[in-house]
């Protein structure tokens, strides 16, 4: 572990703490070279990007098939496949750069257990993934309406959001149904590692006949 490594790392990413420092490396010098990440957010990525993605692992069951939709520079997608090789992960991104970044990284780190698509999610074969998460992506009524269609029944979405979450949930409840959502909830994780945990939201694909 360097000594930039927080000791929270070495907590939720174990044997695999080197590939979590070598991105973490990528984003610091490619990624923010390439405007991916702000200037300002260098020197805090460990805290507000790859361990604040990475705990999302606790709120997934084993050997899913995972899509992360906007996947951006990787996050939450990259930070999640490096804290759980069990999970199957699908990187999708519509932008050219960004997608050629995310095939780049996910290569120098041979992260087998990660596939980048590029496009867009409402694009993709439906109900093909066991859970979909996202971060930063779009209003909770369109989230649900991009990530729902593309899981199975009793598949799970589960997005990365702020604290005004619940408002989000208040006011797209009909957009949410619609898309064939049901059961939300709002989860908190990473509350024994971080100093400031993640909030999620978890909303459940509706089964046929539901």
């Amino acid at each position: 572990m360097s000594d930039t490594t927080p000791q929270a790392a070495s907590q939720v990413f174990g044997d695999r703490l080197t590939l979590a420092e070598a991105y973490h490396h990528s984003l610091a010098t490619t990624a923010a070279e390439r405007g991916f990440i702000g200037p300002k957010e260098v020197s805090r990525l460990w805290e507000r990007h790859i361990l604040n993605c990475a705990v999302i692992s606790e709120a997934f069951d084993d050997n899913l098939k995972v899509a992360d939709i906007g996947s951006g520079a990787g996050l939450p997608g990259i930070p999640l496949a490096i804290a759980r090789p069990d999970l199957k992960i699908t990187l999708i991104e519509p932008l050219l750069k960004r997608s050629t970044y995310l095939n780049e990284v996910v290569a120098e780190l041979g992260l087998d257990n990660v596939t980048v698509v590029r496009g867009r999610a409402e694009d993709q074969p439906k109900a093909s993934f066991d859970a979909v998460t996202s971060r930063a992506v779009a209003p909770l009524g369109k989230l649900a309406g991009w990530s729902l269609p593309l899981l199975q029944g009793g598949g799970a979405m589960i997005a990365l959001k702020g604290e005004s979450v619940a408002e989000e949930l208040e006011r797209d409840a009909k957009l949410i149904a619609k898309a064939g959502g049901k059961d939300p909830e709002i989860l908190t994780v990473g509350t024994a590692t971080l100093d400031q945990p993640t909030t999620l939201i978890r909303i459940l694909r509706k089964k046929k006949g539901e």
